[in-house]
This record gives C-alpha cells, structure tokens and sequence, in this order.
C-alpha cells in the first residue's frame, strides 16, 4: 500500500467468531441478537464499563479528524428519508468532527451539538472517502462501520490500519468482519490483554486475489 497524508483506520468491536453485530437488528435491538438487550452492551462494555482501563484504546478511536460510516450505523430509516432520524447518539454525538453517511439517497447536511456535522455521500465508497481526506487534511479518517462498510473498504485496499477488539464471546450470525474480502496480509503492530477484551492492531497490506 503506498504512503498517504493521514492514515484511513477502522475500530471495530467483534466477536471471537468475528460478528460486529448479531442478527435481526431493528430500531428496538440495533445490534440484533448481541447476548444482551440489543444496544450493543456486551461488544462496547469495554468503552463505557471499563474506560478507564482501556483509556488509549477510547482516545484512538475517538479521535479522528473525519468519519465514514455506513447508513446502517447511521440509523434504521430504509429507502428515502421520509422521517426525521438524526443518529442514535442524541443531541452530542460523539464525533465531533464531520461524519460521511453512506446512502442511496440524497439528504442534506445538518450539525449538532458538540462539533459533529453529518453529511450524506451518494456516490460511493471512494467519494466519501476523497471527501472526508479534505476536511482531515492530515489527520486520521476513521471508517466506523459497521461490518458490511469495514468490508468494503478493506476490499478496495483504502484501509491502512485495523484495529480489533475482540471480545471473549461469540455469536454465531450477523453482520461479520472480512466477509466477500480477498485474503490479507495484516502485520500484526499492537497488542493488548485487558479484563473483557482483546485489542489488536494490524498494518493492513495487500490483498492476495
């Protein structure tokens, strides 16, 4: 992969068995069947339960200078945008920073509280990715997910590093890392133990298609 200004990254929260989420998600379970109530808890414990302990981890992978993310992630409205949705994150999403939402279909751009302003790219992968290098200049672009955006970005090599936490359970259907992506060379740089999870960086190198 050849060298860029600011690094693309992706966290992502798995299970053992590789699933960023269970199945049947909705917008009363958005992580689906996860092993607890549907809201994620059990994969992100390590974040909210035990953040100061896995404090570095946390400010990674919050502080980026721009976000992609897939319109899944986003929220549950399907089709045309036919109702009021601004995120899951309530009036202070956690970004602060511009956030480039994947979508079929066109919305304009709104801010909110804290920094964060959402913006909605139609036109692909590569153009939300071209957008948000803009606005990071040098800084880090995050790839957030979920699963199925990961994949598409590992798969067109436009990821630089992965970083994984793994975490000691699994689930056995969802939304799964690394599916319909060619085999990787990953150089494993970083790794660490801590009470509920595993968190594991990659250098990520070329496909082997």
């Amino acid at each position: 992969m050849t060298s860029r200004a600011g690094k693309v990254t992706c966290d992502l929260s798995v299970s053992v068995d590789g699933y960023a989420a269970g199945p049947h998600q909705s917008e009363e379970r958005p992580f689906g069947d996860d092993g607890g109530d549907g809201w994620g808890g059990r994969l992100h414990g390590w974040m909210f339960e035990r953040r100061e302990e896995n404090r570095a981890e946390v400010e990674r992978a919050t502080g980026a200078a721009a976000y992609i993310m897939g319109r899944n992630m986003f929220g549950p409205v399907r089709g045309a945008w036919d109702r009021e949705w601004n995120g899951w994150w309530g009036e202070v999403p956690p970004f602060h920073a511009p956030v480039f939402v994947l979508t079929h279909h066109p919305r304009a751009s709104f801010s909110m509280d804290g920094g964060t302003t959402f913006h909605f790219v139609t036109d692909g992968i590569g153009s939300a990715l071209a957008r948000a290098r803009e606005v990071a200049g040098d800084g880090t672009v995050s790839v957030q997910g979920g699963a199925t955006t990961v994949n598409q970005y590992l798969a067109a090599g436009l990821v630089d590093e992965l970083r994984l936490h793994v975490v000691p359970f699994t689930l056995g259907a969802g939304p799964r890392l690394f599916d319909g992506v060619a085999p990787l060379d990953l150089e494993q740089v970083a790794s660490r133990a801590a009470t509920s999870v595993t968190h594991l960086t990659y250098r990520v190198g070329s496909s082997r298609s």
